[in-house]
C-alpha cells in the first residue's frame, strides 16, 4: 500500500518516541483483564484528506486508568467499509503514560467527502468501531451539510438521552461549545453524583473526564461523528478569565490548576496534536472549511480574555451590574478573545469564500437587558461584559462583507434565537448576523419568569426558552440553513422522547431567522 509523507511522518515519530523511551520504561505489548476502551473511541477535526482518531487506554478508568506507567504501544486502522475489508490507512503509535494513555491519531491520505470505519487495537484487546467522514475537498461544490451542536452537560443534573438521539440522527459533524465537564457540584435535586469534590489536580480532573466519558449515551454521539470542539469555564473554573481564578487564588497557583485542566481536556477529546498543550497554555482557535459550502470558524473565549470588571469585592469572575454603575465595562481595550485571535479571525474572516460562515464560540453573543423596565442591566461574563469586542467583531463582519454569517453558542442554558444587529439599542438597525444558541444536554437552567423578562426586554431575541434541554441540528443547503432545536421530554428518564422544539429558517442573502 503506498505511503503517504504524512503517515511515513507519524510512522517515524512514533519510531522516534519509541527510541527515546529510557530502558527501564520499555514498550509494552499490554494484557488486559477488562476491556481497555471504556472510555470509547472518537474522531474530529475531519479535512478533505483525513480526521483525528481519539482513543486512551483505561480499562478502570475512575481509579487512575488501570494500566501500568509504561509506554503501551496500539496500532490503528481505517477502512472504507464497516467489516474492514478494505483497509484505507493503518498505522502504529505509541500511548504515554505521561498523557494517560491517550492516543491521538492525525490520519492523512483519506478520499474527500467518504465515510470511513476505524478502530483500535492494543495487545490482544480491539476497540469499539467508531464511524467518521472526510470534508469535501476545498473547491468541491457541494450543495449540503447537516451538523449538531451541544453544550453544558453537568452529570449530576440528568440522564445523556439527548445524545442517545444525537447518534441516531444523520449528521457530517458535531460541535461542541464548552462545558463538556464541570469542576464541581451545583445545583437542585440531583440525578446522579461526581463521587468527589471539585477538581483541582491533574488526576482530579483525569477522573472527572473519566467519569463523564463513561456514559454510553456520550460514547455514542462520538463514535458515530466527527466532533470539532472549543471550551467554556467549567473545564477549569467557573467564571474564569485568562489567568485570574473566581476564588482569586494566587495567579501561579491558579495556572498551575489551568495547565492541569488544559492537558485532561487534551487527554479525553479528538484533538489534533497541534493542539497539545504545553503548560497553561494550548492552541485551540482555528478554521475548518466544507468544501464551497461552509467554513467554521471556532473560536476560544476563555484563554486570553481581559478579566470581568466590577466584579464584587474579593472575588473575580462575573457579576451583573447596572449600565451606569460600571463605566469600565466600555473600555474598548476589554476583549474576549485577546488581541491576537480578534486579529486571526478578522484576517480568515476576510479571506472565506464560501456561501456560510459559522463562528462557533461558547455564549451568547447578542445583548441581554436582564432589567424589566427603563434602564439595563448587564451580565459581565457573557459578551455583555465585554460590548467594544463583541462591537469590533460585528464590524468585522460588515466591513469584510462576510456571506451569510451564524453565530452558534451555549453556556447560558436556554435555547434562544437572535438578530445580531449593528446597534442593539435601534429597532431600525441593520442585522448583520443571525444567532442559534442550544439548550444545554442537562444543566439546569434560568426561571420561566427571567427568559420572560429577556423576550421582553430584547426586541431582537426572538426566541428563547431554558425548560428543555437538548441540542440544535442545523441543515445547510446552497439556499437555506434551516435550525432544529431538539428537546427531550426530561433529563431524569433515561428513555425520554425527543421533539423540535422550534424550527427557524435562515435565507441565502438574508441575514435574519424566520420561524417556520
Amino acid at each position: 500500500m503506498p505511503v503517504s509523507r504524512r503517515q511515513f511522518l507519524q510512522r517515524t515519530s512514533a519510531l522516534i518516541a519509541a527510541t527515546l523511551v529510557a530502558p527501564s520504561r520499555s514498550i509494552a505489548q499490554p494484557r488486559f483483564s477488562s476491556s481497555p476502551y471504556a472510555l470509547g473511541v472518537a474522531s474530529g477535526y475531519p479535512h478533505p484528506r483525513g480526521v483525528t482518531l481519539w482513543t486512551r487506554l483505561a480499562p478502570q478508568p475512575v481509579a487512575g486508568g488501570g494500566v501500568p506507567p509504561v509506554p503501551a504501544q496500539v496500532s490503528w486502522e481505517v477502512a472504507a467499509d464497516e467489516t474492514f475489508r478494505t483497509i484505507a490507512a493503518h498505522g502504529t503509535t505509541i500511548a504515554l503514560p505521561e498523557w494517560a494513555h491517550s492516543v491521538h491519531v492525525d490520519v492523512d491520505g483519506l478520499e474527500p467527502a467518504h465515510t470511513y470505519w476505524y478502530r483500535f487495537r492494543s495487545g490482544d484487546a480491539l476497540s469499539p468501531t467508531g464511524r467518521t467522514r472526510t470534508a469535501p475537498a476545498p473547491q468541491a461544490l457541494n450543495d449540503r451539510l447537516r451538523f449538531a451542536f451541544a453544550a453544558c452537560q453537568q452529570y449530576e443534573h440528568g440522564y445523556y438521552v439527548a445524545y442517545r438521539h444525537m447518534a441516531r440522527e444523520d449528521l457530517d459533524l458535531v460541535v461542541h461549545l464548552g462545558d463538556y465537564i464541570y469542576e464541581a457540584t451545583w445545583g437542585r435535586n440531583l440525578v446522579r453524583t461526581h463521587g468527589a469534590g471539585p477538581a483541582f489536580t491533574l488526576s482530579e480532573y483525569r477522573t472527572r473526564y473519566a467519569l463523564y466519558k463513561s456514559d454510553a449515551d456520550l460514547q455514542a454521539a462520538h463514535a458515530a461523528f466527527p466532533w470539532i470542539v472549543t471550551w467554556d469555564d467549567h473545564e477549569v473554573q467557573n467564571d474564569y478569565a485568562n489567568d485570574r481564578s473566581q476564588d482569586l487564588a494566587a495567579r501561579s497557583a491558579f495556572l498551575e490548576r489551568r495547565a492541569a485542566a488544559y492537558q485532561a481536556y487534551y487527554e479525553h477529546m479528538p484533538l489534533p496534536q497541534w493542539a497539545r498543550p504545553r503548560g497553561p497554555d494550548m492552541r485551540l482557535h482555528t478554521s475548518s472549511a466544507f468544501g464551497q459550502l461552509v467554513n467554521f470558524f471556532v473560536l476560544d473565549a476563555r484563554q486570553y480574555r481581559s478579566h470581568q470588571v466590577c466584579a464584587p469585592t474579593g472575588r473575580g469572575g462575573s457579576t451583573v451590574v447596572h449600565e451606569d454603575d460600571c463605566p469600565e465595562r466600555l473600555a474598548p481595550a476589554l476583549t474576549m478573545l485577546g488581541a491576537a485571535q480578534e486579529h486571526w479571525l478578522d484576517e480568515r474572516l476576510g479571506e472565506s469564500s464560501t456561501r456560510w460562515n459559522v463562528i462557533a464560540q461558547s455564549t451568547l453573543m447578542a445583548q441581554a437587558d436582564r432589567r424589566s423596565g427603563p434602564g439595563a442591566d448587564y451580565w459581565t461574563d457573557g459578551w455583555d461584559g465585554y460590548p467594544q469586542a463583541r462591537q469590533r467583531l460585528l464590524d468585522s463582519l460588515a466591513r469584510r462583507r462576510v456571506a451569510n454569517p451564524i453565530v452558534i453558542g451555549g453556556d447560558v442554558h436556554m435555547s434562544a434565537v437572535t438578530d445580531l444587529k449593528g446597534d442593539f439599542n435601534d429597532p431600525q438597525s441593520r442585522v448583520l448576523a443571525t444567532e442559534f444558541v442550544c439548550p444545554s444536554i442537562t444543566s439546569q437552567g434560568p426561571s420561566v419568569k427571567r427568559v420572560e423578562l429577556l423576550l421582553q426586554e430584547n426586541p431582537h431575541i426572538k426566541f428563547a426558552n431554558g425548560a428543555r434541554h437538548g441540542y440544535i441540528t442545523i441543515d445547510l443547503t446552497s439556499k437555506r440553513s434551516t435550525a432544529r432545536i431538539r428537546t427531550v421530554a426530561s433529563v431524569t428518564e433515561p428513555d425520554s422522547a425527543l421533539r423540535n422544539l422550534a424550527i427557524y429558517a435562515v435565507e441565502e442573502g438574508t441575514p435574519g431567522a424566520q420561524r417556520f
